[in-house]
């Protein structure tokens, strides 16, 4: 799972510096390569939304962990 974890996280933080290049220089990296409004455009937006709403549950499953720990 901690493989997994990562995966998500790295293409979640792809996905974050493509928003900071947006802007910062209104600069949009994924659309340069793969073309705006193109189909791989849109799977690669929909890959870093998903990996971002997993990563919502790995951060509260981690939180609610560290919690029964302390007890």
């Amino acid at each position: 799972m901690e493989t997994l974890q990562k995966v998500l996280l790295v293409i979640t933080i792809i996905g974050a510096i493509n928003w900071g290049l947006i802007g910062i220089f209104n600069f949009n990296l994924v659309a340069m390569i793969f073309g705006a409004n193109s189909l791989f455009t849109n799977i690669i937006y929909t890959l870093v939304g998903i990996c971002g709403i997993f990563n919502i549950g790995i951060l509260f499953n981690h939180i609610e962990d560290t919690h029964r720990t302390m007890k």
